[in-house]
């Protein structure tokens, strides 16, 4: 059975995500245990609240070293919420900049929309190719932010690396709201609360540990 760790570093909506990577197959620990993280086949980094504390707590557990190491050797990882936000650069929340683990250049920031937080089911635009999303390109998946990334910025120096396969959803304005990325994958919406449709995006990514 394919193993998943679910890394604990104290934010993050953990045991839904656990029960709902078990019920697509997967065998899950939740734990910050630094070798099981790297070790297992996928790890799935979740994310709640502010990006700085999130930063802090994935810092904590020497997740930012565990991201790493999994990511220079090609064994997949899956952000979440504002697991996929720490991916980024930088993030900037009530004029406060907080780095993140720079995995792609970008800033994640408040979003331009009357009505915030984006709470809800919203569609999204998937790019051609995409492996996560198949099968339900057309769903709405369920949103709870009021920041993220406005602009993509990031083109491989190297021509022979394929373009990440970047997902846009529209609220107010445009936001990145899933990547895929060889080994690094990462959704702004919570596949685990958003029903069918959010299972199938998990199963697809379990598929690819295989």
């Amino acid at each position: 059975m394919t193993s998943v760790v679910v890394l604990d570093y104290g934010s993050g909506n953990l045991r839904s995500a656990q029960r709902a990577l078990e019920r697509v197959g997967a065998e899950v620990v939740v734990t910050s245990d630094i070798d099981a993280a790297v070790e297992c086949d996928g790890l799935v980094v979740p994310g709640v609240g502010a990006f700085a504390a999130c930063m802090a707590g994935i810092r904590s557990v020497r997740g930012d070293v565990i991201v790493d190491r999994r990511l220079a050797g090609g064994r997949p990882v899956l952000g979440i919420c504002v697991g996929m936000q720490v991916m980024f650069e930088l993030g900037v929340e009530h004029g406060v900049q907080a780095a993140g683990l720079g995995q792609w250049p970008g800033t994640v920031e408040r979003l331009h929309a009357e009505v915030l937080p984006h709470m809800g089911w919203n569609s999204v635009q998937v790019p051609a190719g995409s492996s996560v999303f198949r099968g339900v390109e057309d769903e709405r998946f369920y949103f709870v932010h009021s920041y993220g990334v406005r602009q993509w910025q990031f083109t491989p120096s190297d021509p022979h690396i394929a373009e990440p396969l970047v997902t846009w959803t529209t609220h107010g304005e445009n936001f990145v709201s899933a990547v895929e990325n060889g080994p690094l994958t990462a959704t702004q919406f919570h596949p685990e609360k958003s029903g069918d449709a959010g299972a199938e995006v998990l199963r697809n990514w379990v598929a690819t540990l295989a």
